[in-house]
């Protein structure tokens, strides 16, 4: 059993367990490894942002909150293969790039057999030519959206005029391989685009920010036809 298997058999197993803890010395029975084998093991795991845990002292051991994991998904090859290049697209200079990277991880652990393979074959054939975009004005947008807070940036437009600007984030857009953040402009009073590779500098705050229609705030923009990917559209439909 190669790592992916084990790291993944080492999730299935937890799962059934829960709530109960197994210890380490019988996940590596079944796993056929060493124990400090599986103990490296589940700290990749922990470090991946599964929700595994340990509890000390006699009758504990490891266990997996059950509801913050998914159960187990079959892909295909096509499917895997899919995931490959989509998450090839999320470069180190596109928004939650860093989370894009455990969910690979995540998924990688789920892959076996053929689908493991094709998947691997061709993620080792694709290569980007990231945009330079500071990873710190990154992380800074990542929050004030995530958190949808009051946002302050430095920017360059297209002519090479720089600004300070205070800005409402209201959604990503996403055209011809650049990001924006479309925001409520606070300095403009208006509804504006920034360019991520544009902004030079960004600095998150505390300060809660009104929410504000994506849609209506790309209706006077060159962006007016702006759709949501259909790919993202299970994520966007109600249960």
């Amino acid at each position: 059993m190669n790592r992916t298997a084990r790291l993944y058999a080492l999730v299935e197993e937890l799962r059934a367990a829960a709530p109960r803890p197994l210890t380490v010395a019988a996940l590596a029975a079944r796993c056929e490894v060493s124990t400090r084998t599986v103990q490296r093991d589940l700290q990749a795991l922990m470090e991946t942002g599964v929700p595994v845990r340990t509890t000390p002292g006699r009758g504990g051991g490891w266990s997996i909150d059950p509801e913050m994991t998914l159960p187990p998904i079959h892909f295909t090859i096509e499917e895997a293969s899919a995931l490959a290049v989509a998450l090839a697209a999320a470069d180190a200079a596109a928004p939650y790039a860093a989370a894009a990277r455990t969910a690979a991880q995540k998924i990688a652990a789920s892959l076996s057999g053929p689908v493991s393979a094709a998947a691997q074959e061709l993620a080792a054939r694709i290569v980007t030519l990231p945009p330079p975009a500071p990873s710190t004005v990154r992380t800074a947008v990542e929050q004030a959206l995530t958190t949808h807070t009051v946002l302050r940036l430095s920017y360059t437009d297209a002519a090479g005029h720089e600004s300070d600007r205070v800005v409402e984030p209201a959604g990503l857009l996403t055209a011809n391989g650049r990001w924006y953040l479309i925001a409520w402009c606070r300095t403009r009073q208006a509804g504006r685009g920034f360019r991520l590779d544009r902004i030079t500098a960004a600095a998150p705050t505390t300060e809660p920010a009104q929410p504000h229609d994506l849609t209506a705030l790309l209706r006077a923009s060159a962006a007016a036809d702006a759709v949501r990917p259909v790919t993202l559209a299970p994520l966007t439909s109600p249960p």
